[in-house]
This record gives structure tokens, C-alpha cells and sequence, in this order.
């Protein structure tokens, strides 16, 4: 009797630790940076492994979903995105609005433990804090699509304790990108936007930077010191003429957030002038097959193999 108990005792004894183990293991809280609604990069204390998540932004809930973190999403803002549409279809799932707009309402009704927003809510940061943890992510393009994506997905996993998975799941998208940027060594592009019928450039400091950038196509459309980070700069056909770029590559806006009884971008790019260069002769006038995701999702992981999938259909097909 003596010895059974004190294997009884010594099992109490061994339970008793692990249980601290895991208690020590575990935080109540971490803390991660993000930025706050100046834009700015803070230090954010917010609650770890949080089971009530709200979401009002397209890469982020890309990430989550990636990380089998779907449950955990209590209200997410509108999308289009194949991918991402279930969320709008779950009773348990509350609309919060779009990514420009928060429904302040329907936020506080879903009792978020965190939230996290995107660039275009940033105004609304403030109001959003009061609420909950506000989780505010970006991409950095001096950093680069790619390493701004593992920087985030990193953050986010770290709030789970889902580190590991976070880079498992970035592994290949360096040698894609190294496969493209051997293909485009000395050729120049044009990038532009398609919206509102007219012909915006973009330059190599926001939208679809990771053409230039990481894919390595000398973008001649613009100045580097010129902001185009939002909708590029207006610009005339006879800009492109005149540049004579090798590839042009255009992202229709209006396609993008189903801008009702637009033109689509093809009528508008495939013009007199347009059709006289050598970059359209040569089959290098290159819509972008996915334009939502490159407008609307860009820094998630699904999105970014998207984004890269577009462009290796078009360019090692």
C-alpha cells in the first residue's frame, strides 16, 4: 500500500509539473509591432492565442486562413475573392463592413479578443482600439512583397504560437522569384493601372512593386523619386510610345472591385497606339489574370502565389 501510494503521489507530483510547464510555456499576452493610425511602428500588447478574431482585411485573413486559424474569425469585412468568400457565407462569421469602411457596430457586437485592419482603415484605427487590440499590418516596399509577407505572417503567427508553420508555409517563393528575375535580366516594362477608362503608371514604391522589385523588370514608366504608391500617376498612350518599354503590364482597377458598366481593361489598352508598339506585337502587353488579389490582397500568402502565378503563366509558359 505504501508503494501505491507513492506512485499515486508521485503521478500527482509529475501531472502538477507539466501543468506549470505548459502555464509557464504559454503567456497570458505578447507583445508584437504593428503600426498605429499614424502609420508609425509600435510596440502592441495583445492578448495570446486569442479564440475571437475580427478581421477587416484581405491579407491578413488570407494568413490566418493559411494557418488553419479559419474558427477562430468571428466578423470579417466584404470580399470578392473566391478564396476568401466562404467567410462571408458563415452565420457565425458577422459583417463588418468593407476594408474601407468598419461597421462600428457590428465590430463591437462580435466581441473581438483582437482585430486586425489594413492600410485603408487606418483612419479608423482610434475608434477600432477602443474595442479591441487593433493589429494594424503593411507592406513595406523598400523591404519587398515577399519578405514583407513572412515579416507578417510572422507577427501574426507569433500570436498563436504558430511560428513553424508560418515558414513552412513562405518555402519556394524565393526561387520563383529568382526564376523570373533571371527572365526579365535587361527588360524594361511599363506598369500601370487601368481606372475610369485612363492609363495610370505605376512606379516601384507600392501596387504591384513586385514586379520591378522582385521580379526584376526595369520599370521605366517613372521617376523613382515620383509617389505612386495609391493610383499611380496619369499618363497618356502616347507616354508608352514614346517610352518604348519591352513588356507592358496592366491592372484593371475597376475589374478588380467590380466597378459596374466599366470598360474592361483590353478595350481600353488595345488602341491605335498601343497596338502600334513593339511590347504588343511582341505579345508583351500582359494583363494581370488575378487583378482583385493584386489590388485588394496583396501581403497574403495564397495571394502572393497568386500574384507570382500570374506572372510566371505569362512569362515561362
Amino acid at each position: 500500500m505504501v508503494l501505491g501510494l507513492s506512485a499515486c503521489s508521485g503521478s500527482n507530483e509529475t501531472n502538477q509539473s507539466q501543468t506549470e510547464a505548459v502555464t509557464k510555456a504559454e503567456p497570458s499576452v505578447v507583445t508584437v509591432k504593428t503600426l498605429n493610425g499614424d502609420k508609425k511602428e509600435v510596440d502592441l500588447e495583445v492578448p495570446f492565442d486569442p479564440k475571437r478574431v475580427a478581421v477587416m482585411d484581405m491579407a491578413a485573413l488570407d494568413i490566418l486562413e493559411q494557418l488553419g486559424l479559419e474558427e477562430r474569425v468571428v466578423g470579417a469585412s466584404d470580399t470578392s475573392l473566391d478564396y476568401l468568400e466562404k467567410y462571408m457565407e458563415k452565420e457565425q462569421v458577422a459583417a463588418l463592413g468593407t476594408i474601407k469602411e468598419a461597421d462600428m457596430e457590428a465590430v463591437m457586437a462580435s466581441e473581438p479578443d483582437v482585430i486586425f485592419i489594413g492600410g485603408r482603415l487606418a483612419k479608423s484605427y482610434d475608434a477600432l482600439s477602443g474595442i479591441a487590440p487593433v493589429v494594424y499590418l503593411s507592406i513595406d516596399t523598400q523591404l519587398g512583397t515577399l519578405e514583407s509577407v513572412r515579416k507578417n505572417a510572422g507577427i501574426i503567427a507569433s500570436i498563436f504560437g504558430l511560428e513553424e508553420q508560418a515558414d513552412q508555409l513562405l518555402e519556394g517563393f524565393e526561387e520563383r522569384l529568382a526564376a523570373l528575375a533571371g527572365f526579365s535580366t535587361d527588360k524594361t516594362a511599363i506598369v500601370g493601372m487601368v481606372t475610369s477608362g485612363g492609363f495610370n503608371v505605376l512606379g516601384n514604391d507600392g501596387r504591384c512593386s513586385l514586379i520591378s522589385r522582385e521580379a526584376g523588370f526595369e520599370n521605366i514608366g517613372v521617376d523613382a523619386e515620383i509617389d505612386t504608391s495609391t493610383h499611380g500617376n496619369e499618363a497618356s498612350f502616347e507616354f508608352v510610345v514614346e517610352k518604348e518599354p519591352d513588356y507592358v503590364f496592366v491592372l484593371d482597377r475597376d475589374a478588380a472591385v467590380g466597378t459596374e458598366g466599366a470598360k474592361l481593361a483590353q478595350e481600353i489598352m488595345e488602341n491605335e497606339l498601343i497596338m502600334g508598339t513593339e511590347a504588343y506585337r511582341n505579345g508583351n502587353l500582359i494583363y494581370l489574370s488575378n487583378p482583385a488579389v493584386w489590388y485588394t490582397a496583396e501581403g497574403g500568402i495564397r495571394a502572393l502565389d497568386q500574384m507570382i502565378g500570374d506572372l510566371e503563366f505569362a512569362l515561362l509558359k
